[in-house]
């Protein structure tokens, strides 16, 4: 029976419908049923052309959600949980990680694996159905399945998408203490997840700075105290508020989930001296900005660090914490529309002109 899934075909090119075989398992294969898949920043980097080695044509989709219809040779997820036919899951979109390099040995960063290949955007729709804008995910040999923990949903997850994922990597890397007042800058998926697990590690105050005024209004339904209009407020005007919200010393902890290069120098005059600054908006190259090191950085005692990636570690814990704190957490109220596969390219379109916080691919309907 054949099995439709929407392909990018080359960058700047619409996605198309296309019909593939169903696939035959290879012993350590898991073949999904795709309830629900993501459309986040990076697919429309990914049809605009801005990502490099991408081998189109393509079938996006690198978080998603499925459930088990065949899986040979595989009785447990990654964690040992009993993996069976029916089970809602979810998988790590890395693989192939060669885990014998010196970034795998020795740096113990696999997410810097030369190596390394992410389902819905280095591998080539020739290759098969290794993406989620289909109606069937297959998974090779060796990727790591992870069951929904409950009371988990397929809206829950792909609320938070890889934005999620991210959100908690970045809010990880900062070494956050309990009672550090925390800048967030940008509310789309990243910026909300880093908002939500910055409340969550014991941040005293979590300022998110960002628009349209839905998104504002998300982040505060995530966990931060006060929120910031860059469409109301001048970058002078956003200072003077932080400085009064800081007592003039600024944020302990900011983290940029924007994509925007002018988000940097404005980050590192908000900044207090000795303060943390995570970069981790900055999947694709957008441009450069000036900086003076000894005045923003040197002088300052900047922490400047970088977060490309996530780890299956960072999968893990972020869903465990999503299903402890759930209540907490509603980032199924992030999902502002449903498309099927013949409307993904109006589902690109939705998410770069920000009328949607996320956007869901449903390859078998609603």
């Amino acid at each position: 029976m054949p099995v439709r899934a929407a392909v990018m075909p080359a960058s700047g090119a619409p996605v198309e419908v296309r019909s593939f075989p169903d696939p035959s398992l290879e012993p350590g294969a898991v073949l999904l049923e795709t309830l629900a898949s993501e459309v986040c920043g990076t697919d429309v980097h990914l049809h605009h052309g801005r990502l490099s080695g991408v081998p189109y044509p393509i079938i996006p989709g690198h978080v998603s959600v499925g459930r088990v219809v065949e899986a040979r040779g595989v009785e447990r997820d990654a964690t040992g949980e009993p993996l069976n036919a029916g089970d809602v899951v979810t998988f790590y979109d890395v693989h192939e990680v060669c885990n014998a390099c010196w970034q795998c040995l020795v740096a113990r960063q696999p997410n810097r694996c030369p190596h390394r290949r992410v389902y819905g955007i280095t591998y080539s729709a020739n290759d098969g159905l290794l993406g989620g804008w289909a109606e069937r995910i297959y998974l090779k040999p060796g990727v790591r399945i992870f069951k929904l923990p409950p009371p988990l949903t397929a809206d829950d997850v792909i609320g938070g998408g890889c934005g999620l994922f991210t959100g908690y990597a970045a809010v990880e890397r900062s070494t956050l203490a309990m009672g550090d007042t925390v800048l967030v800058q940008g509310t789309g998926p990243v910026g909300l997840g880093a908002i939500a697990f910055s409340a969550l590690r014991g941040a005293a105050m979590v300022i998110a700075v960002g628009a349209p005024a839905p998104r504002l209004a998300l982040a505060g339904k995530l966990g931060a105290d006060v929120t910031i209009s860059i469409e109301d407020e001048s970058a002078d005007a956003r200072r003077a508020r932080v400085e009064e919200l800081t007592g003039g010393r600024g944020a302990d902890v900011i983290i940029e989930a924007t994509g925007n290069p002018a988000a940097v120098p404005e980050a590192l005059v908000l900044l207090r001296d000795g303060g943390t600054y995570v970069i981790a908006g900055h999947y694709t190259d957008t441009g450069s900005v000036s900086l003076n090191p000894h005045r923003e950085v040197n002088r300052k005692h900047a922490d400047i660090r970088g977060q490309w990636g996530t780890d299956f570690h960072h999968v893990y814990r972020a869903l465990k914490m999503l299903a402890r704190h759930r209540d907490r957490l509603p980032f199924a109220q992030t999902v502002g529309a449903r498309y099927g596969l013949s409307e993904a390219n109006r589902a690109l379109e939705d998410v770069e002109k920000l009328r949607v916080t996320k956007a869901l691919i449903i390859p078998n309907g609603s």
